[in-house]
């Protein structure tokens, strides 16, 4: 499984890069390698991107929400997402059309306006690029460092797989329009030279004003769906902590390695009794009986059998966190405090049991907080 991994993290984007440079370099790769690679580009390169996304950032909520000390908010609004996902749409069909229709079959509108969106959506992830570049300085890991460069791999294998499609299209466009007696000159250097500045030219115009034309008719969409006309640009700066930014987040919630017994002293009051504000680490959060007992047993193993509490902390880390991630609203936190309950019970009477004083053990893992 580790191998499997591997191969997918590391030999995936690496073989398809080399095909993506081989193809942007070389006429002489065959049309259908050139199209699978793009594809695989496009598809796999995106599935891990999210993937490598959600194991670096840790993404936790939008920037009103409040989320732990070492997660992000999410780089993009999810109030905005649709617009996003409208335009990245838009802009694949116009890739793949381009991609495997050929300009000798398309008409002259449909080719413009793929361009169009092709363009289009090289902007946008090239955005995403730069929202995301203020958070890769911060790692001074060179491992981590080396991960995060896989981020800019994906972005970067885009931009040369577009340039390779667009270039295709605009070669058969010239050939188009030299079979339609396009060229009248006898000199031939003359007559390519003619043709590869007028055509080119006349058709990136053409592109530019469909771009416009293309911008102008989602904007339309996008207004009458109540997003707004200026949503794509909200929906990168209607984030916190990253590159476009404009919001300021709500204080991060603390991690004390304690996942379901500090989310559960979120519950109902009358259900999670909570006793007082606790600091702890330089965090304060919300202290209740419960979240005492369980940091005063680990605090009592960690002391005593400290190997034993390396194996209980580790397997708790692989799955109480993911679980705590669920409890997201005072029921659920309410339903976690009564599973939690029979544990409670027996740190208690563990600690009754092995420890001299369990109760100022209990006492002293939070310092009081008068809030």
């Amino acid at each position: 499984m580790a191998m499997i991994i591997m191969i997918l993290a590391i030999g995936v984007p690496i073989v398809l890069s080399v095909l993506n440079i081989v193809c942007f370099c070389s006429n002489k790769v065959s049309a259908k390698i050139y199209k699978v690679s793009s594809t695989l580009t496009v598809f796999v390169g995106g599935f891990l991107y999210l993937l490598l996304y959600c194991l670096m950032f840790d993404p936790g909520g939008d920037w009103n929400e409040q989320v732990y000390s070492f997660q992000t908010h999410y780089s993009v609004s999810t109030e905005y997402m649709p617009t996003l996902i409208i335009l990245a749409l838009v802009g694949l069909v116009g890739y793949f059309t381009l991609l495997f229709g050929s300009a000798e079959k398309l008409p002259p509108l449909v080719s413009v306006f793929c361009v169009a969106a092709v363009i289009m959506i090289n902007v946008l992830h090239i955005a995403h690029a730069i929202q995301i570049s203020n958070s890769i300085p911060v790692n001074q890991d060179p491992v981590n460092q080396d991960v995060f460069i896989l981020f800019y791999v994906y972005h970067a294998n885009l931009l040369l797989i577009s340039a390779t499609t667009l270039r295709k299209h605009i070669r058969e466009m010239l050939v188009v329009a030299k079979n339609k007696g396009m060229d009248v000159s006898d000199n031939v250097k003359y007559r390519w030279i003619y043709a590869k500045m007028t055509k080119f030219s006349h058709y990136t115009i053409l592109a530019f004003v469909a771009l416009f034309i293309l911008i102008a008719v989602l904007e339309i969409i996008f207004v009458l769906c109540g997003q707004g006309i200026d949503a794509p640009i909200k929906a990168f700066t209607d984030t916190a902590g990253w590159t476009f930014s404009q919001q300021t987040p709500p204080p991060p919630m603390a991690y004390d390695g304690h996942y379901l017994c500090t989310v559960a002293a979120g519950g109902h009051r009358k259900v999670v009794k909570p006793l007082r504000y606790g600091t702890r680490l330089g965090e304060t959060i919300v202290v209740n009986r419960q979240l005492c007992v369980a940091n005063a047993f680990e605090d009592y193993i960690k002391e005593k059998l400290p190997r034993f509490h390396r194996f209980i902390r580790g397997v708790y880390d692989k799955y109480g966190y993911p679980i705590s991630k669920h409890i997201t609203n005072p029921t659920r936190a309410d339903v976690v405090y009564f599973i939690m309950k029979p544990l409670e019970w027996a740190f208690v009477a563990f600690l009754y049991l092995f420890d001299v004083q369990p109760e100022k053990r209990i006492s002293r893992q939070y310092e009081y907080c008068g809030k």
